[in-house]
């Protein structure tokens, strides 16, 4: 399907930072630089506005959402809300499996590199899902399926915003973070889990203020 392939096109040069924050994404020109119709164009723009990855101005045009859009704050503080709450549960309740789950997880991030050249300036397609997986099943313990489908909903909500925070604060130490995670998690202490997981979470809000 043509809207599909321009979708996904658009999707990915969003994603890749091809296409950078606040840049207006001109059906017109997208139309005749992907060789389709402007009702194909339009049709894939409104899906990604319906994803949170584009956009729809006043004037009816597009663009990429800006780093200052208040929509990053608003879904980190509901993960920040949300997210310790869960692990604390997972922490309480999670059996060796969980256990054994958590620590692959965490091998198969930290083995994942996190950039390839190939896919531009922002981290790796298999990071982004080694780094999905890492924090999901550090939540899986809970044994509640409604929880671990607010966290998939606000997980891809907030896809674009990890990749902007990272991308500005190159200096900001992921890998430890992700270790003191696994740490206090596998060492069942529920507070700090809880604590470190919120304050994780805030440095990504904070990587696109200012």
């Amino acid at each position: 399907m043509l809207s599909e392939r321009v979708h996904d096109h658009l999707r990915n040069a969003i994603m890749r930072g091809d296409r950078p924050p606040g840049e207006a994404l001109k059906p017109q020109d997208i139309a005749k630089e992907r060789g389709v119709s402007l009702a194909v164009v339009r049709e894939a723009l409104v899906r990604l506005v319906g994803e949170g990855l584009a956009d729809r101005l006043p004037n009816r045009g597009f663009a990429v959402p800006a780093y200052s859009d208040r929509r990053w704050q608003e879904i980190a503080e509901a993960r920040r809300s949300i997210e310790p709450v869960v692990l604390r549960l997972s922490v309480e309740r999670g059996d060796v499996e969980w256990e054994a789950r958590v620590r692959a997880a965490h091998h198969r991030l930290v083995r994942t590199p996190t950039h390839v050249e190939e896919e531009g300036e922002y981290y790796s397609a298999a990071w982004s899902e080694a780094h999905r997986v890492f924090h999901r099943t550090l939540l899986e313990g809970c044994g509640n399926p409604v929880l671990l489908e607010t966290f998939d909903r606000l997980w891809t909500a907030s896809e674009l915003a990890r990749r902007w925070s990272a991308h500005r604060n190159p200096e900001r130490d992921g890998v430890a973070e992700h270790q003191r995670l696994e740490e206090v998690a596998l060492a069942r202490d529920a507070d700090a889990a809880a604590e470190v997981l919120a304050a994780h979470l805030s440095l990504t809000a904070a990587g696109l203020t200012g």
